[in-house]
């Protein structure tokens, strides 16, 4: 079956040059060259990986295919609009999840650990999800009834879909554009380090999932983008597998099974010492210490 995404390159590739050419009268320094470098690496080694992998998951799709519920007849619209809202909204608890399950976040981390943000860090994409399950996320659609064809369609135009948002370039959309739909403008949230935009705007293609799901936080001001704890590296390798890396450390030096499952399966961040802190924890802190408001003076 062709992946869309292989046709879809060129554009990539137009669009990429296009934000390059803008970036040189751009006063913000939205390109570097070595970290857009490292970016398209990351890219390249996930389309290798999955000319590996996805024949694999399309079987297992297959698989699950078998025993479905329904038969949903790919020959009707009303079929494809319904695969795309459940492939958006398995896409966004994917990604939800991916921010709040380090073994998940492992992989995902790598989309994030660019400190710009431009088309190039829209290829800076992970080496190891499709080998550690983050496809299963999709199971209960060909188990639903969509034929696996049309699942692994869907999920490739939700990415060409999420490549232009990865820009600064455009500030804001129409209002109404901007309720609906994933924008540059809610990713730049996604992407920042900012305590307030942390874990936020896990949209695919349609922003009302976290409008829905108590997620969506709007672009106040400028973000900082990158992780908490910087990587400092453009080697392809050590970013794909960094987490990974740090993930056996933590293993190694847990006191408890207890412990060595929260470092697999807790919130990135987790410790079991409380030398490093979750979101969750970084908010609770700041609430506590911001000092109470004075009461208006008589």
């Amino acid at each position: 079956m062709p992946d869309l995404i292989h046709y879809a390159i060129p554009g990539f590739v137009l669009l990429l040059t296009a934000e390059v050419i803008f970036s040189a009268w751009d006063k913000r320094g939205l390109y570097e060259t070595k970290d857009a470098a490292s970016s398209i690496a990351m890219g390249l080694g996930n389309v290798f990986i999955g000319l590996l992998t996805k024949g694999v998951i399309y079987l297992i799709y297959t698989l699950i295919y078998q025993f479905r519920i329904f038969t949903l007849d790919a020959s009707l619209w009303w079929v494809w609009v319904l695969c795309f809202f459940a492939d958006d909204l398995s896409y966004y608890w994917f990604h939800r999840l991916s921010h709040n399950i380090r073994f998940f976040w492992a992989s995902h981390v790598v989309h994030h650990s660019s400190q710009k943000y431009n088309l190039s860090t829209a290829l800076r994409q992970n080496w190891t999800g499709n080998l550690t399950g983050t496809f299963a996320f999709w199971l209960w659609m060909p188990f639903l009834g969509f034929h696996p064809a049309m699942v692994m369609t869907m999920q490739a135009i939700s990415l060409i879909y999420q490549f232009w948002i990865h820009t600064e370039a455009i500030h804001k959309l129409p209002r109404p554009f901007e309720f609906i739909f994933n924008t540059p403008s809610h990713h730049r949230v996604h992407h920042a380090s900012d305590l307030k935009y942390l874990d936020k705007n896990h949209a695919g293609v349609l922003i009302i999932w976290d409008r829905m799901f108590g997620t969506f936080q709007p672009e106040e001001e400028r973000p900082v983008f990158g992780l908490t704890r910087n990587i400092k590296t453009y080697n392809p390798l050590r970013i794909a597998t960094h987490e990974w890396a740090e993930i056996g450390k933590d293993l190694r030096k847990a006191p408890t099974w207890r412990d060595a499952w929260h470092y697999l399966f807790a919130p990135p961040g987790w410790s079991h010492d409380g030398s490093r802190k979750t979101t969750r924890q970084l908010r609770a802190d700041a609430i506590a210490s911001t000092p109470p408001s004075s009461p208006p003076s008589i």
